[in-house]
């Protein structure tokens, strides 16, 4: 670039085409109940798991079921649990009309 080049011209300002999100939709009472309780009983089958395995190690090595042990079983069983939740939940809230069609 020499002198004698004229200036570049300016690139036209940017504007951000970013749009703001939207708020959240409000929970309903009823789902966020159903929320709550479905948290608290993972939360004691989980803090079981956790404290079978702190203080009672050698339950874990129970077998129960088909040869498996007991730490197999209920590692398992707690994730079928938290998928069954998920779904639960999941079921609730599509069946229940979002708030701004209860309005209406």
């Amino acid at each position: 670039m020499s002198a004698s080049d004229p200036a570049p011209e300016s690139e036209p300002s940017v504007t951000s085409d970013v749009s703001t999100p939207l708020p959240a939709a409000p929970a309903s009472d009823q789902t966020s109940r159903l929320g709550w309780v479905l948290f608290v009983i993972y939360l004691l089958l989980y803090g079981g798991f956790v404290l079978l395995n702190a203080f009672k190690a050698e339950v874990m090595d129970t077998i129960v079921f088909a040869g498996l042990n007991l730490a197999i079983v209920y590692g398992f069983a707690l994730i079928l649990v938290a998928i069954g939740m998920a779904l639960i939940y999941g079921m609730k809230t599509v069946d229940e009309p979002q708030a701004s069609e209860a309005s209406e």
